[in-house]
């Protein structure tokens, strides 16, 4: 997987409205992963995890209501796949995108930094876990798997994604206009991290 994250002193150094608006970022990109795995598998509660994230992000417009956080904690535990009960890959992202959640939301709670890396190495060890799970083979070294997953398309497009965030974020001053924008960016015409959509 990937060693170290080489944005983790740029997301570090944004304010913590912006760390915010960087998890939900990604943790929106990942959603895809938990919708896909809740339908076909019938799991957890689709509709609530949707609407919770909408709401943080309407939040972040100020336009929005207020989310009670705390109370919301135990909804998205509630939500996050237990791998010892399904054995299939899918299960891997779909906890993936919950974990993702669940630490944008101890983001705002806390205001730690540590939680938007958090979230950043997430979806790096997702799109990580499916190259090796989708390409690679037994008979590889590690060097040339760890080749393999930062070489990928995927894994380049995250780069390049993490990276356009920062950019976006970076001396910003907060606007409206730049939450919705990011969103945009973020729901990525309804692809996810792995390159998957809710319609497949």
């Amino acid at each position: 997987m990937i060693s170290e994250n080489r944005f983790e002193q740029q997301i570090r150094a944004l304010e913590p409205w912006q760390q915010m608006l960087f998890a939900t970022a990604l943790t929106e990109r990942m959603f895809l992963n938990f919708a896909l795995f809740s339908r076909l598998m019938n799991f957890g509660d689709l509709d609530r995890m949707g609407n919770l994230l909408n709401s943080i992000w309407e939040e972040q417009t100020q336009r929005g209501t207020k989310v009670n956080y705390e109370v919301q904690l135990n909804h998205v535990e509630d939500n996050i796949v237990d791998l010892d009960e399904y054995d299939m890959f899918g299960a891997i992202p779909a906890r993936d995108a919950m974990m993702a959640l669940f630490s944008t939301i101890v983001l705002k709670l806390e205001q730690e930094s540590d939680e938007a890396v958090a979230v950043s190495n997430l979806s790096y060890d997702t799109i990580g876990a499916y190259i090796e799970f989708a390409e690679a083979d037994d008979q590889m070294s590690d060097e040339e798997l760890v080749r393999l997953i930062n070489m990928h398309d995927l894994m380049q497009d995250e780069d390049a994604f993490q990276e356009e965030l920062l950019e976006r974020l970076k001396g910003a001053k907060f606007k409206p206009a730049l939450v919705e924008g990011i969103r945009e960016l973020a729901e990525n015409q309804g692809v996810s991290n792995i390159g998957i959509s809710d319609e497949e």
